[in-house]
């Protein structure tokens, strides 16, 4: 008898915590969240360097492209360099390497330099040209050796390391 009782406590439990599951991750999280006092938050998805907020019903949207607010007469701004990093073979020795693009998308035409990165104490396993990219100081990184990077121009690099580093755009000087 104890064993027939617990066996039905662990389904009925069990389909509890199942239909909780899947009212969550179909967008119903909202009215569940409300009646149980829970705050809930939203499945995030990061791929290469684009980070997307969503429930899975809307994965069929687009990435989010930042668009750069140009004040009148502004020829660039640093939403036009686009970074992008995701992973590739490890080395030998069995770090993980990731490659990291940096792209210049002014519409405008512009070229860009003195391009700066956010890039906290980056370090890399695998040498990298320190005229495409070098670490100064702690979270600033010089791209290109400050030098302009042509309108749709890309520079690339590869380094090693156990994790990856967040890079992000801190500040640019338009050409």
């Amino acid at each position: 008898m104890n064993r027939r009782f617990l066996l039905a406590l662990s389904s009925f439990s069990f389909a509890v915590l199942f239909l909780f599951l899947v009212a969550l991750f179909s967008g119903q999280g909202k009215n569940i969240s409300s009646s149980f006092g829970l705050k809930l938050s939203r499945l995030r998805i990061k791929q290469w360097d684009n980070t997307l907020s969503t429930p899975h019903r809307k994965l069929l949207r687009g990435i989010a492209v930042e668009e750069p607010n140009r004040i009148w007469g502004e020829k660039c701004t640093k939403a036009d360099i686009v970074i992008n990093q995701g992973p590739t073979a490890p080395l030998p020795s069995g770090i993980p390497t990731y490659t990291v693009e940096i792209v210049n998308v002014c519409v405008t035409g512009c070229d860009i330099s003195g391009i700066h990165l956010n890039c906290g104490w980056f370090s890399s396993a695998r040498l990298i040209n320190p005229k495409i990219f070098k670490r100064i100081r702690y979270n600033d990184c010089l791209v290109n050796d400050g030098k302009p990077l042509v309108n749709g121009g890309t520079l690339s690099f590869q380094y090693a390391n156990t994790f990856l580093y967040p890079l992000s755009v801190s500040r640019v000087v338009c050409s």
